[in-house]
Order: structure tokens, then sequence, then C-alpha cells
């Protein structure tokens, strides 16, 4: 693997401003057709994309499947499929800016979980960090006033399971390549998306089509750049630049949607950065 930062930040940043305007196209969608519906039809292009780049770099097809803990692949698989449907479900009911400034936690969750399920140490200074973005979390959730807390769990709950994939992508990782684990990772939610999206399917106006096979390919992209990102430089140096996918949501959400930013989710978005990027940091001098 070649080490250039500079590429490596490029390419981590044009993979946030996809993964937004993909987000951007997920909240139209969704907003008109029933998001089983769309996660199934872009998991489908995703599970093509998958499966031809997993076999270029394992060789075959078969090289790609094999691994040793299907059990463990089958679920990290099923889990981020569903966590999609969860967050598209968040951008829908929230919109784009509540929904990506609560989701900035899932550094944190991970770290949390990092040791009771990959036994790493978590010293009290991450612990620190951890328990001040969750601060930021109640800021943003504001317990007890009027309908919009029990509403911004949703965004929580997919940052929760965001972070159990991810672990999870770790756990696969001490025996499987990672062309291993994203072939399971596409074809295992291609699967599980399929089994649940094809009961509601509707159909779909020839422009909502155009913007599908949009979001189909900025799925695609997204990857394919973060894929770049890592092999120019190492994941811990980069993943920072990861969190302005967050500040492109927003960026679309005010634009493009007419949302608003409330003060309450500025101050606890950015404690909950603050707090990731320091997590990111201590993890990085591990």
């Amino acid at each position: 693997m070649q080490n250039n930062l500079r590429l490596g930040i490029i390419f981590m940043v044009i993979t946030a401003f996809v993964f937004a305007v993909q987000d951007g196209i997920s909240r139209h969608l969704a907003g008109t057709y029933n998001v089983y519906m769309v996660v199934m039809i872009r998991y489908w292009f995703f599970a093509a994309f998958v499966i031809t780049v997993a076999s270029r770099q394992s060789g075959s097809i078969r090289a790609a499947a094999s691994t040793s803990q299907p059990f463990i692949q089958i679920l990290r698989g099923a889990l981020l499929a569903l966590e999609i449907c969860v967050m598209v479900s968040a951008f829908v009911i929230l919109g784009l800016v509540e929904s990506h400034a609560i989701f900035a936690c899932y550094p944190l969750v991970i770290a949390a979980l990092s040791g009771p399920i990959l036994g790493e140490q978590v010293g009290w200074r991450r612990w620190g960090a951890i328990a001040t973005g969750f601060i930021g979390v109640l800021v943003i959730l504001q317990p007890g006033r009027g309908v919009f807390a029990p509403a911004a769990a949703i965004p929580f709950a997919s940052a929760a399971m965001f972070a159990l994939y991810s672990l999870l992508t770790r756990y696969a990782a001490r025996k499987d390549t990672a062309a291993t684990s994203f072939f399971w990772t596409g074809t295992v939610g291609a699967v599980v998306m399929t089994a649940i999206g094809i009961w509601f399917w509707e159909p779909m106006t020839s422009n909502d089509w155009a913007w599908m096979a949009i979001l189909c390919v900025t799925g695609a992209l997204g990857h394919w750049t973060l894929i770049k990102a890592y092999e120019a430089a190492e994941a811990s140096a980069i993943q920072p630049f990861a969190y302005l996918q967050m500040v492109f949501a927003i960026i679309i959400g005010l634009s493009l949607f007419g949302e608003t930013l409330e003060p309450h989710v500025a101050f606890g978005g950015l404690i909950i950065v603050l707090a990731g990027l320091y997590t990111l940091w201590r993890a990085r001098l591990a």
C-alpha cells in the first residue's frame, strides 16, 4: 500500500461529498416511495459492483466468497442493510441536519464497544471523550421536550447499528481479506433487502428512476473512492475527514430541503464531533 496522505485525504473528502449527495437523493426518494424498495434497488446495483470488484481482487468469485466465518459475515452484511433502512427513515422523519448531527456519535459507540467485543483497551481519557460525546447527544435529543426526543432516537439507533457493523468488520478482518468482507457486505445485503423490499414494490415515475440511477451510481462511486482513500493512506490518518459527510449533508439539507439548523443541534453536534476527533486521535496513539 502506498503512503500518500494528501491523496488519501482528497479521496476521503470526495467520498464524504458523494455519500452526502447519496443521502440527499435517498431522502428525496424515500419521501415518496417505500424505504425498503428504495434500499433494495440500491443494493441490487451495489451487489453487482461488489461482486465485480471483489472477484477481480481475489481472482474469482469463489475465492472472494471463501471464508471460515460465514455467520459473522452474514450478520454484518444484514446489519448494514438494516442500518441503512433505519438511517434513510431518519432522513425522512427528521431531515438530514438532525439525523447526521446525531449519527456523528458512531465513532464514540465503536470506542465504547471495542472493549467487550474485541477485547481492546479503552483508557480513561477515551472514556471521558465518550461520555462528553453522549452529553452532546443529549443536548440534541433534549429529553422531555415535546415529540422531538423519541424521533431523534432513530438516527442514534442507526449509529449504534453502524458501530456494531464496524466492530464486526474489524473482527472479521482477523481472518478474512477486505475483498472477502466487501463481497459478503454487498451480496448478503442484496439478499436481505430483496426478501424484504420486494413486498413493498410500487411504480416509480421516469424522473425518479433517473434519480434512482444516480443513487446507484453514487453508491458505487463512493465505495470506490473510499477504497482508493484507504489504499493511499492509513485509515487512522484520514478517518477524521469522514466527518465532512455531516457538513456536506447539512448544507444539502439547508439549501435543497429547506431544513433549519437549530442552535442546540449545532452545539450538540459540535460536542460530538470534537469528542469523536479526540477519540480517533487517542486510538491512533495507542
